[in-house]
């Protein structure tokens, strides 16, 4: 290592020997470089309000600067980053500042090695460089070429007041990130440490993944990946993970906020403890970082307590916590946070109940609103939309499982029909309902136009279920298209199929059945079914030509409403097949058909229990007080 002031950079030219040392070091060291922690939580807690520019410093009160760079060097840090991150010119043309950024950024260098000489210690100086404070086109105003040079105006300050390294950080596009090295490798041949910030979901502001991020960054050849500010550590670590995996030759840089922000009394408080942190070096060390350090909410003590935890690891020891939470982590294509409430309660063998719901046929949507309320609040755990019952035009389902969700508050499952759409409009159709939340899919063929409103509609198709399933299950979840290009970010689907259990012909149907179960279906859906022992005579068949099946069953349950109802659905509705003791006891009943309909439906959920893992309930004619009873008696 060498102290900061003996570095010699030419403008816009050669690497200097620091930074030589710098990757050097990084090569033969065998534990991570220590980095500093937040200047601004720390110029904050010296009364200096965040709405002031903080940059600006360097020129009005550079003691205050040099006092908080003394003290992170007490702690430890064997690298200081200059008080320069928001020294572009959008940013400190919110102050009227914009014509000092040259100015601003050396003062901010010659602080910091100024600080490194009088120390007498080997400290790196990193010139700091947050974003933009504006967002890039597309999704914004600002043009990459007008960024390019914003970006290039602040590291040629820096460059050539002779700072070791470029730290880019707490930047949340990764086309923003790549602009702004694409600045630094014009300029010069300064080591650079490319760090991004990620939300709660473990994702960037515009949706793209650790590991996409670590892939792309590696690709052109950044010295250190990174990760910086976006939670506390345990997220930290799960990113750098993720990234390692990703690019498994790369370096990684982490330096974490103290946790998640409260404001207390005007000022931020961040709850994790500099003893916490000390842990959590350790636990970055294992998970093979080369610079350390900390973000919003750290400070010289968090720092000296790293410090400690790197240079005494058999004092410290290893942290459990963290190493189980990276474990536990998922690296692509879904977390557990990710997935539906409805597969975890199926995971967990909850006996799950569906009730579903027809979409309205014109604009208003209060009727069904109010019902889905009523079955939610009588315990019902996700409510089924079906997509245009019997090819008759209705709202479409998409619409109405996001306002169930949105304004009830319980899960859906979207209904999703590959009859009368092509590949395209599939893979869009499943990209809006996840976008929208909706998780849950139940793919069927569709009922044939002809039978519908509009027998001369387009009735084509280029998948089958087992078709769309496997694009789901093996494309979509795992982040791919049916061409195989990226679609940003896996989905996390739960998929389910079609059964009938009381088929015309037995041996057709185990084998669409195998054919969906081999392309990954999570649940299966039957058609009604009215008799139990006939529908376990079908999964004893099953079993014994392809094995136990071992995907989550719900049984189909349609409660008769009288008895010319279930004859109408005996002799004309496909799938459906009604023995001939139930048809005497609806017809015979001397009490209240729909009544004695329920009572049917109960008794066989009763019977069904030994190979349901829950039922499907399909309340005729819109009677969902009658769909609560059944609710309320088998539960």
């Amino acid at each position: 290592m060498t102290v900061s002031d003996g570095a010699q950079t030419n403008k816009f030219g050669k690497m200097n020997s620091s930074s030589s040392i710098f990757l050097d070091y990084l090569k033969s060291s065998t534990k991570p470089l220590l980095s500093d922690g937040g200047m601004g939580t720390m110029l904050n807690s010296k009364g200096i309000g965040f709405e002031r520019c903080l940059d600006e410093l360097n020129l009005t009160d550079p003691n205050l600067v040099r006092e908080i760079h003394q003290a992170y060097i007490d702690a430890g840090s064997e690298i200081i980053q200059t008080n320069t991150f928001g020294a572009n010119r959008y940013k400190l043309s919110e102050h009227d500042l914009g014509i000092q950024v040259t100015e601003i950024n050396r003062a901010g260098a010659a602080i910091a090695q100024q600080t490194v000489s009088s120390s007498g210690k080997d400290v790196f100086v990193a010139g700091d460089i947050g974003p933009l404070g504006v967002r890039m086109a597309p999704y914004g105003r600002v043009q990459k070429s007008d960024a390019f040079q914003v970006f290039k105006e602040q590291v040629e300050a820096l460059c050539d007041a002779g700072v070791d390294l470029i730290i880019l950080e707490t930047i949340s596009d990764l086309e923003e990130m790549l602009t702004a090295i694409k600045a630094v490798q014009e300029i010069c041949a300064l080591p650079i440490v490319a760090s991004m910030t990620f939300t709660r979901d473990d994702r960037t502001m515009l949706g793209d993944t650790p590991g996409y991020i670590a892939e792309n960054l590696y690709k052109i050849g950044v010295d250190l990946i990174g990760v910086n500010c976006s939670g506390g550590p345990s997220q930290i670590l799960r990113i750098l993970s993720i990234m390692q995996q990703a690019a498994p030759k790369a370096r990684f840089s982490a330096m974490p906020n103290a946790g998640f922000p409260e404001q207390v009394g005007g000022r931020f408080m961040y709850p994790a403890t500099p003893e916490y942190f000390r842990e959590f070096s350790q636990a970055l060390q294992e998970a093979g970082a080369c610079l350390v350090g900390g973000c919003c909410g750290t400070t010289p003590a968090h720092i000296a307590e790293m410090r400690y935890g790197l240079d005494n690891p058999q004092v410290s020891g290893k942290s459990k916590i963290f190493k189980i939470s990276v474990e536990a982590s998922e690296m692509f294509p879904r977390s557990a946070e990710e997935k539906s409430g409805f597969s975890k309660k199926l995971d967990g063998g909850d006996f799950v109940i569906s009730v579903e719901m027809d979409p309205p046929r014109g604009l208003s949507t209060h009727k069904l609103l109010a019902a889905a309320s009523l079955l939610a609040e009588s315990g019902v755990d996700v409510i089924n939309i079906a997509d245009s019952p019997m090819a008759r035009m209705r709202m479409s389902p998409w619409a109405v499982c996001n306002l169930v969700q949105q304004e009830v508050g319980i899960e859906t499952v979207l209904h999703f029909p590959t009859r009368g759409r092509n590949l395209l409009r599939v893979q869009g159709d499943l990209l809006a309902a996840h976008a929208m939340e909706i998780k849950n899919i139940f793919v069927v063929m569709g009922d044939p136009t002809a039978i519908g409103d509009y027998p001369e509609a387009m009735d084509d198709f280029d998948l089958v279920p087992s078709g769309l399933i496997h694009l789901i299950k093996c494309g979509f979840n795992l982040g791919k298209d049916h061409s195989g290009g990226e679609i940003g970010q896996p989905t996390s689907f739960f998929v389910g199929c079609a059964l009938n259990l009381a088929p015309r012909s037995v041996e057709k149907e185990i084998k669409v059945l195998h054919r969906k179960i081999k392309s990954g279906v999570d649940f299966i859906l039957t058609q009604p079914v009215f008799d139990p022992r006939r529908a376990a005579i079908f999964l004893e068949d099953y079993a014994g030509k392809y094995g136990e099946l071992d995907v989550p069953i719900l049984v189909g349950v349609l409660p008769l409403f009288n008895h010319r109802h279930a004859l109408f659905l005996d002799n004309e509705v496909p799938g459906i097949s009604i023995p001939e003791q139930i048809m005497t006891r609806i017809s015979q009943t001397n009490s209240d058909p729909a009544q004695e309909g329920l009572r049917i439906a109960v008794d066989l959920i009763e019977d069904m229990r030994s190979f349901a893992s829950g039922i499907y309930l399909m309340p005729q004619f819109n009677r969902y007080d009658l769909a609560v009873q059944v609710v309320d008696q088998i539960k």
